[in-house]
């Protein structure tokens, strides 16, 4: 169930300003090394970045090929139907963090050592996020109990069966299936039951609206959390990475992650520090906690290998 190559009779150019720093290759770089991204490919044309995606807007599928003409903004060249230009260059503004203001993420750097470091060593780099919320719930019902790899081989085939090939100016790429096509009997045929009736769950949570990333960030944290938790097969873990990683909040301190807390221990020299003292510690990272957890989780001086992903 491959379904033809989706090609758009018409392709819209967006400039959008991006305030603090951002280097759309370090974006890159990410992708080519973060499995469940499925995108090896992600740097084969340098400086321009293609995606293929359910657009939240009444998931029809999309393109959009990202360029960085220059340090104070970004060109999104949008392979979509007329009228959805405007809301595709608002998911991939998300995708890519620069949604959030910046400028005043230097200033974390100046009162913490350790997150000085990660700028100087990584300047630009803001976390790459899952298309969606509703994206990011399917791979962390994908990823449970699951080696990341085997999860990126079934999150591939999926796409491959159920989704759809676009067209994203001349490059064929593969979309995720959007939701009333995960919501069917077929997509989750060759999954364990339990995983096949969870995606179900998500899929028509997010045809619900239930998944929506402006109606996520905009509750109260721990509200999102639990809202979160109320899928089936959602706890803490999850719901942390649906918010920070699909539904882009920026300042949210995922706790549950203990990949992150290995790195803090280290970086900050703290060996036997619970969790707790960790989280009090972070707080010097506000507004910019999801930001500053994304750098140190997936900086390679104190990255461990683990089942987790943020």
């Amino acid at each position: 169930m491959t379904g033809s190559i989706l090609q758009h009779t018409a392709s819209t150019t967006l400039r959008i300003p991006v305030r603090g720093p951002f280097d759309l290759d370090k974006s890159i770089r990410f992708l080519t090394d973060f499995p469940p991204a499925c995108r090896a490919d992600a740097a084969a044309e340098p400086g321009t970045l293609r995606f293929a995606f359910p657009a939240e807007a009444g998931w029809e599928h999309v393109g959009a090929a990202v360029r960085q003409r220059s340090p104070g903004s970004i060109e999104v060249e949008v392979f979509a139907e007329e009228g959805l230009a405007v809301e595709v260059g608002a998911q991939v503004r998300r995708i890519l963090s620069v949604d959030v203001d910046g400028v005043g993420f230097a200033r974390i750097g100046a009162a913490d050592p350790v997150v000085r470091r990660l700028q100087q060593t990584y300047p630009g780099l803001r976390p790459v996020l899952f298309h969606s919320p509703y994206e990011a719930a399917c791979w962390a019902i994908l990823s449970h109990r699951t080696r990341m790899s085997q999860a990126a081989t079934v999150k591939r085939r999926l796409a491959e069966e159920f989704g759809r090939p676009v067209d994203v100016g001349g490059k064929i790429l593969r979309s995720f299936p959007a939701p009333d096509v995960l919501a069917g009997p077929e997509a989750g045929r060759d999954l364990p039951e339990v995983k096949a009736e969870r995606l179900r769950a998500v899929a028509n949570a997010a045809k619900d609206g239930l998944l929506d990333a402006a109606y996520l960030r905009a509750m109260p944290v721990p509200d999102a959390l639990r809202r979160l938790q109320r899928l089936p097969g959602i706890g803490p873990f999850s719901a942390q990475l649906i918010l920070i990683r699909g539904a882009g909040h920026p300042d949210v301190f995922p706790g549950d992650e203990p990949r992150l807390q290995e790195a803090m221990r280290a970086a900050y020299d703290l060996p036997l520090a619970p969790p707790e003292e960790l989280e009090e510690l972070s707080a010097v990272w506000r507004p910019f906690r999801s930001w500053v957890a994304f750098a140190l989780r997936n900086d390679r001086s104190f990255a461990r290998a683990g089942s987790g992903v943020r």
